[in-house]
């Protein structure tokens, strides 16, 4: 009986919806294995949680030093007597830190001698040069709360997938789903206790807001440090863009592996095949229950099931009293009287 029903399995041929199945398991088991690559990716983060307190910590000293608590006191006393002609004071996360070079190269003058850098410490704070033009923000952002977008159904690694490709619908849908996820809306262009964010990117956010004096572009208040002082920062930015770096060549070896599978798929006849290669992979895969489950994964298609299913496409329409009746029953049956 056995050996009859392996070989009436080893006849079934194989058909879109098998290998999705297939290549679906695949890819849950190649986001859980443990790999190079997945590991330098939880490392980074990592490292970027270490990097945050240090680095905020430092800019409290530094922000503190262009503008003293006293200062920024007795701007708030004269704005609560005089009103919004004083209102000077505000809160931010993104600062433009500035050094003095000791010396300068042969080919430099005087006019690059200060070394200036924009640091947002917000989650989609940009780690490139650019203030908020990029990306970046949106890369870390979605990489460093993976977890959580994945357990919501949405696609933290759209960004990595796509890369170099052209903005698309597929693209922007799930850029967006993201972003609303994550409570994300935009960076004001002025000061950022003015943005727009809820949710996690609000909860994130809230840590690293300091008081400034001057509510114009951070550009235009640049606030001095010295370079060991500046290299804290980029560390911090660099341990960001590492987070990136990271999940992308854990992605591409995904997305490698996905097209491998793709391709051999493709080409086998039979589902036992597929059943082997996952086999020779280390993943364990039921094929009878392949063939019972449908695309959505409800197992139809045994006698029971598939009786219920039938039974129930009929006789749909029921008098009141019917209803009132089943109604009744089922109280009776789950003790709500």
């Amino acid at each position: 009986m056995q050996t009859n029903r392996k070989a009436q399995m080893s006849k079934i041929r194989m058909n879109t919806e098998f290998r999705n199945k297939i290549l679906n398991r695949y890819v849950e088991s190649a986001e859980t294995e443990t790999t190079q690559e997945q590991q330098a990716y939880l490392g980074a983060r990592e490292n970027v949680d270490y990097a945050y307190p240090k680095a905020f910590e430092l800019a409290k000293l530094v922000v503190g030093r262009a503008y003293p608590q006293e200062d920024v006191d007795t701007c708030k006393s004269l704005k609560a007597k005089y009103g919004s002609p004083l209102d000077v004071v505000a809160k931010d996360k993104c600062f433009y830190f500035s050094y003095a070079k000791d010396e300068l190269e042969e080919d430099e003058d005087e006019r690059d001698r200060n070394i200036s850098e924009h640091f947002d410490f917000g989650l989609f704070g940009s780690v490139g040069n650019s203030e908020y033009g990029d990306e970046t923000g949106k890369q870390f952002a979605y990489a460093y709360c993976r977890e959580g977008l994945k357990a919501n159904d949405l696609n933290p690694d759209i960004l990595a997938q796509q890369n170099g490709k052209d903005d698309n619908p597929h693209k922007t849908k799930h850029i967006e789903a993201n972003d609303k996820h994550l409570g994300y809306s935009r960076y004001n262009s002025y000061n950022s206790d003015n943005d727009n964010n809820v949710g996690t990117t609000k909860d994130f956010d809230s840590q690293y807001y300091l008081d400034i004096i001057g509510t114009s572009h951070c550009r235009s208040r640049t606030i001095a440090c010295t370079q060991e002082e500046f290299q804290v920062f980029k560390m911090l930015k660099q341990a960001k863009a590492d987070v990136i770096t990271c999940h992308q060549k854990w992605i591409d070896s995904i997305e490698k592996q996905k097209q491998a599978m793709k391709t051999g798929l493709k080409a086998y006849r039979y589902l036992s095949e597929g059943v082997e290669l996952m086999k020779e992979l280390g993943i364990e895969l039921d094929e009878a229950e392949l063939v019972r489950c449908n695309s959505t994964g409800l197992t139809i298609y045994n006698p029971q099931n598939l009786a219920s299913m039938i039974k129930g496409m009929k006789n749909t329409t029921m008098t009141r009293e019917q209803k009132i009746a089943i109604r009744k029953e089922y109280e009776k049956q789950n003790n709500l009287n």
